[in-house]
């Protein structure tokens, strides 16, 4: 049988979509996740020590994702039964002041690896078999707007994850960009000149909102 050959999408391009049987039952995506952020993430097995640490920082953080309209979903090419086991292990376990954590967002079987596949994230330098620990971060139009790699041996930064989707949110919300290491409540970077006047005009047009550094580099101030 030939083997089926998948590029992997880029940002700005629409996300592959796909049917999946889940802990959650079966989800339809993107059609079931319609007006909504979705972190579609891959880790490459359960009863991995890493791996464990990630979806209980992950399970204790759904309630923060849901309040930024978004949703969560896991993926590895391990079985729903060996899924549901796994999950239902973490919640007896303990760590870094995490315990009891019910993962009740929805976990891919994905034994055939077809939606691993289409996303890219079995990477054969690291394994054939196991999938690599993948974000995707997808907007409600179904665009992926983020995409992160880890390799097998390093856990995600959460709080990383969790800034991403608040930074697009307001880049698209006040058409505007983040600087480095922007936190909510930071100023925000306005449009360049090529799309908000002349340089000369940025720079004797600053007010009480927006100050320049440069006539390449505005910032207009965020109420506190």
């Amino acid at each position: 049988m030939e083997e089926l050959k998948y590029k992997m999408p880029l940002i700005g391009e629409d996300a592959p979509a796909f049917d999946a049987v889940t802990t959650q039952g079966t989800i339809h995506f993107p059609a079931d996740y319609k007006g909504k952020w979705v972190i579609l993430f891959s880790h490459p097995a359960d009863f991995t020590p890493v791996c464990t640490t990630e979806f209980m920082t992950f399970g204790s953080m759904i309630d923060e994702f849901k309040a930024l309209n978004t949703e969560l979903i896991g993926l590895s090419v391990d079985s729903l039964y060996a899924h549901i086991a796994w999950l239902r292990k973490i919640q007896e376990l303990e760590w870094n002041g995490k315990k009891n954590i019910n993962v009740t967002f929805p976990l891919i079987e994905d034994i055939r690896m077809e939606v691993a596949n289409k996303y890219g994230m079995i990477q054969p330098g690291a394994s054939n078999t196991q999938a690599v620990r993948a974000v995707f971060i997808i907007d409600p139009n179904a665009k992926i707007r983020t995409i992160l790699y880890y390799p097998l041996s390093t856990g995600r930064n959460f709080d990383e994850i969790k800034r991403i989707i608040l930074a697009l949110q307001k880049a698209d919300a006040d058409t505007c960009a983040t600087p480095a290491d922007w936190r909510p409540g930071d100023d925000v970077i306005v449009p360049t000149a090529g799309s908000c006047g002349t340089a000369k005009e940025r720079m004797e047009n600053q007010s009480e909102d927006q100050y320049c550094l440069d006539w390449f580099l505005c910032f207009r101030r965020e109420k506190k």
